[in-house]
C-alpha cells in the first residue's frame, strides 16, 4: 500500500428517508478541522435514492465537495449494496481519513467497508486529533469497560477509519451560500448485490425521545429506589422545560425506555443543565454527560464519584430533596 496515494478527509453522510442525520453534520465539523490542519479537502459522500438535493447541505456544513451515489436500488438501507457503493467510492477517491457515525447503520456497515478496503477501524471514538509530528490520526475511545481511554493509530494502512458516537462532537454552524463541488458517482448494482428483499417496513408508534437535543436533562439512577419515584423527575423536568434521562442500571431494571439512557452504552449528551439524581457517577455514565455546561448532583453518599464532576453537589436523600425542590420552583 502506497500511503502517499491517499489524501483528503471523507465523511459518510448518513441519510434516512431523505433526511441527513445529525451525527453526519457533527462529523463534517470535525472533518473540517482535521482537513484544515492537514491542508487537504473535506469531502462528504451521500448514498441513497433521489438524494441529490442533500448535497447543498453537505457543502453548507463545511465540505469542499459532495459525492452523490444515487441509485434506485439504494432507496432503503441494506447492508450489502450500501457496503459495495461506499467501498467503491473509497477505493476510487483514496481518502487518508474516513469518518462515519456510530449509529445502528454505521455500526453495521463500518466494519464491512473496512474489511473490503483492507484497513482498520477504531469504533466508538470520543476524540479525534492529528499528531503534530507524524500527521497520523489519533483516535481515542473508551476501553476496558470505560475504565481507561485508549488512543489508537493506523500508521500502515489507509484510510484511517473511525466511527464516532452521536453527540460527542459539537454541532458546527451552517454557512449558507458556501461554494463547493457536487460530484455524481455511478455504481453498478445487480440482483446478486441485493441479497435481501425488504417486504414491509413496520414503524413502532411511540413518543419520540431525543435527549441529545434537550437543553435541560433531569437524570435518575438506582438511588431513586423504585420506578414510582421517577414520577418526581418527570415533574421537575416539566417545570424546567427539559427531558428525563437515566443511567444504565435504571434502564436495565425496566424503569425507563432505553432511548433515555445516558452513558458509554447509551447516548452522549451536552445540555446546558444536567441534574443527576441518585447517580453514583460510574465512569461509564460520566462518559456520556461530562460535557454538560452545568451539572448538579444529588446523592446521599458524600463520597459519590458524581460530585467530582458536579458544579453544585447536594448531599441528602434524593426522594426528599426532589419534592422540596419542586415545591420551591412551583412557588
Amino acid at each position: 500500500m502506497q500511503l502517499e496515494e491517499f489524501k483528503n478527509v471523507m465523511v459518510f453522510i448518513e441519510q434516512r428517508e431523505g433526511e441527513i442525520q445529525k451525527v453526519s453534520f457533527e462529523l463534517l465539523g470535525k472533518g473540517r478541522e482535521l482537513a484544515d490542519k492537514l491542508g487537504v479537502k473535506l469531502k462528504g459522500v451521500i448514498v441513497g435514492n433521489k438524494v441529490n438535493k442533500l448535497a447543498e447541505d453537505v457543502i453548507a456544513y463545511g465540505a469542499d465537495e459532495a459525492i452523490v451515489v444515487d441509485n434506485e436500488l439504494l432507496d432503503i438501507y441494506a447492508t450489502n449494496p450500501y457496503t459495495k457503493a461506499l467501498s467503491e467510492v473509497i477505493n476510487g477517491e483514496k481518502p487518508e481519513i474516513f469518518l462515519i457515525g456510530a449509529t445502528t447503520i454505521g455500526r453495521d456497515i463500518a466494519p464491512r467497508v473496512a474489511a473490503r478496503v483492507e484497513t482498520g477501524l477504531t469504533a466508538d471514538c470520543t476524540s479525534l486529533e492529528i499528531d503534530d509530528e507524524s500527521n497520523d490520526l489519533l483516535m481515542t475511545r473508551p476501553a476496558f469497560g470505560g475504565n481507561l481511554m485508549a488512543t489508537i493509530i493506523c500508521p500502515e494502512h489507509r484510510p484511517q477509519m473511525s466511527s464516532v458516537r452521536p453527540g460527542v462532537i459539537p454541532m458546527p454552524s451552517r454557512v449558507d451560500g458556501k461554494k463547493g463541488d457536487i460530484t455524481p458517482w455511478e455504481v453498478t448494482l445487480t440482483d446478486e448485490d441485493m441479497d435481501i428483499e425488504i417486504i414491509e417496513i413496520v414503524k413502532e408508534e411511540k413518543e419520540k425521545v431525543n435527549i441529545e437535543d434537550a437543553n435541560v436533562l433531569v437524570s435518575g439512577g438506582r438511588g431513586l429506589g423504585s420506578k414510582k419515584n421517577f414520577e418526581e423527575l418527570e415533574k421537575l423536568a416539566q417545570i424546567l422545560d427539559g427531558e428525563v434521562s437515566a443511567s444504565r442500571g435504571v434502564v436495565d431494571a425496566g424503569w425507563v425506555d432505553a432511548a433515555r439512557q445516558v452513558g458509554q452504552t447509551g447516548k452522549t449528551v451536552r445540555p446546558n443543565l444536567y441534574i443527576a439524581c441518585g447517580i453514583s457517577g460510574a465512569i461509564q455514565h460520566v462518559a456520556g454527560m461530562e460535557e454538560s455546561d452545568f451539572i448538579i448532583a444529588i446523592n446521599k453518599n458524600p463520597k459519590a464519584a458524581i460530585f467530582e464532576r458536579a458544579d453544585i453537589g447536594i448531599v441528602g436523600d434524593v426522594n426528599k430533596i426532589l419534592p422540596a425542590l419542586i415545591n420551591e420552583l412551583d412557588k
